[in-house]
């Protein structure tokens, strides 16, 4: 069944940037990949939503190839933009991952604060350099976040979709760790995210994205040794 969304509901790719935030200091963990993160986040929705299929049986060297499935216009721009990218050609899912991330921090952030949920504020130091630093403001929303994950993990809850999908974001992008405040890290929580990444098509591009990111930094550095 086709899941729809409330105008005003935060997406998916919302959610899964506000776990991955530092409570305190309001940075972001992954953040050298963070753009495959959003990415997968957007297009999992839209799967969610009916909008694009894979077929298990056509892959390439950019990973599943994603179809798109006619229908209605999307009400949020952010869905509607990523549809149409999605609908222009048929690409794997790791050329869109980054088709669709890129550039989506930004736009992610924005919403947010205009949400209320958090809030940013520029700062100059010795009148030259400037910075921005982000605060959650909204913390009830985001403790109701983790206590979701938190009872898929450590409780063995059954997840809705949604669930499901952060859970299995959030182990892709290799990111769960950072949450071991609330969600103490274990063989345990490890495994259950696992099986929960591993039934998303949206969350395995994005591991399979991250891991290759993470062997050619690697290869760079051991390069630059040895050099």
């Amino acid at each position: 069944m086709q899941r729809q969304t409330k105008q005003n509901e935060p997406l998916l790719v919302e959610d899964l940037l506000l776990l991955m935030m530092d409570d305190k200091s309001g940075t972001i963990a992954g953040e050298g990949t963070l753009y495959y993160t959003l990415g997968g986040a957007v297009l999992v929705e839209l799967g969610l939503k009916g909008r694009v299929r894979v077929d298990e049986n056509d892959a390439g060297l950019n990973g599943l190839k994603v179809h798109a499935v006619a229908g209605a216009p999307l009400i949020d721009p952010l869905l509607q933009s990523a549809d149409g990218k999605v609908a222009e050609r048929l690409r794997g899912v790791q050329t869109l991952l980054i088709e669709i991330g890129t550039g989506l921090r930004g736009t992610v952030l924005d919403r947010l604060v205009e949400r209320g949920m958090l809030r940013q504020e520029k700062k100059e130091r010795l009148g030259v350099f400037s910075s921005t630093s982000t605060t959650i403001v909204d913390t009830e929303y985001k403790k109701a976040l983790v206590e979701k994950v938190r009872a898929v993990l450590v409780d063995n809850a059954e997840p809705d979709a949604r669930t499901a999908a952060l859970v299995g974001l959030l182990s892709a992008s290799g990111t769960l760790p950072s949450l071991h405040r609330s969600i103490p890290w274990s063989g345990k929580v490890y495994r259950r995210a696992k099986e929960l990444e591993q039934v998303s098509w949206g969350a395995e591009a994005v591991n399979s994205a991250v891991m290759r990111t993470m062997a050619a930094i690697s290869a760079g550095s051991a390069a630059a040794v040895t050099s």
